[in-house]
């Protein structure tokens, strides 16, 4: 493995030739490819050894692997992102499948509930996949918040709103969180939840930043000037205030406060990012997102992908999701345009219905 990602600008084009063969020849059949294979399908007349070669090269960037010595060449899950990003060909959606799915949400009557499931057992039934349907996003007030570890990389949002609907959402939380910071952040939101929704709660949450952020500047500013102090990385994630010459400041009273009214505000800014991470990954989601094997956090299962799409409403809001769980071997380039049209044709119905 190299020390970096490897990028398709690294090969020449017989190796992104062979890559590429070798990727889609494994989604069609599920099988590893060998290099006699693919001699019968390059464009350019080369060996089976010369094949061989390129497929170790391939090997050795973390693109390609084999299930034992004397088979064929199959994608790693390195690879498959590689072929996904860069080289999958979307084609358009076949009609058939566009009948399938307008039929299933041609009855647009009965609750959004019922729209919905019969939504999930089309998309079941054309891919032959497993499909996933998250309902409506709500967007009443919320009354109360709490987050749950669940592991260090999953963890549970449990939302109760002002009119009694109850929502529970799996998340991935900022690195470093322990379940009394997220018990802290949830206590934070629940002094200002009342009345507010979450949309309203990361308003004011960006304000309460902002206005820590200006408090930080103007006592730091003198410092600064005075030589006492210098910003590193000023306006970054990880930005810091270096104090110089602590010992100076004995005696100086009003700079011993200053510095001890920054550190508090640091340390307040930090917990209301974390807070307003947190809140951005309740609510995050756009275009169709493809997950490849442990990419996936919430179906981390071995040999499992995710195509999901969001939804939206009149207003263009992220409102609920469709989506298919496979093998990694799915056929994304059919795959995506039906969860795409999908979630559109969702939207719509439910924008009409409103």
């Amino acid at each position: 493995m190299t020390d970096r990602s490897p990028r398709l600008d690294d090969m020449n084009d017989r190796s992104r030739e062979v890559f590429r063969r070798v990727v889609e020849g494994y989604l069609e059949t599920g099988a590893p490819v060998g290099s006699r294979t693919l001699t019968r399908h390059m464009s350019e007349k080369v060996s089976a050894a010369t094949i061989r070669n390129t497929m170790q090269d391939l090997e050795h960037m973390g693109l390609l692997g084999s299930p034992h010595v004397s088979a064929g060449r199959m994608p790693t899950q390195l690879g498959l992102r590689m072929f996904v990003d860069g080289l999958l060909e979307v084609g358009d959606l076949e009609a058939d499948d566009r009948r399938r799915i307008d039929q299933s949400m041609a009855d647009s009557e009965g609750d959004v509930t019922s729209l919905l499931d019969r939504v999930g057992h089309a998309l079941s039934g054309i891919t032959h996949g497993a499909s996933l349907v998250l309902t409506p996003k709500h967007e009443a007030p919320i009354k109360h918040i709490e987050f749950v570890s669940l592991s260090p990389e999953r963890a549970l949002v449990v939302l109760v709103f002002a009119d009694g609907h109850v929502e529970n959402r799996i998340f991935t939380p900022p690195a470093g969180q322990t379940p009394s910071s997220m018990r802290e952040a949830a206590n934070f939101l629940n002094a200002l939840a009342g009345g507010r929704t979450l949309r309203e709660l990361a308003t004011v949450i960006s304000r309460e930043i902002a206005a820590r952020r200006q408090e930080i500047d103007t006592l730091a500013a003198e410092l600064v000037e005075s030589g006492l102090a210098t910003w590193v990385d000023q306006g970054e994630q990880g930005e810091r205030l270096i104090v110089r010459g602590r010992g100076n400041l004995i005696g100086e009273a009003g700079a011993e406060v200053d510095l001890e009214r920054i550190r508090s505000l640091f340390d307040d800014l930090e917990r209301k990012r974390d807070i307003a991470q947190f809140l951005d990954l309740a609510e995050e989601g756009d275009g169709v997102r493809i997950f490849i094997g442990s990419e996936n956090k919430l179906f981390s299962l071995s040999g499992s992908s995710l195509v999901v799409s969001p939804y939206m409403n009149a207003d263009r809001k992220i409102i609920g999701a469709v989506g298919v769980i496979g093998p990694t071997r799915l056929n994304y380039g059919r795959i995506v345009p039906i969860v795409d049209y999908t979630a559109q044709l969702v939207g719509k119905l439910l924008s009409d219905r409103a």
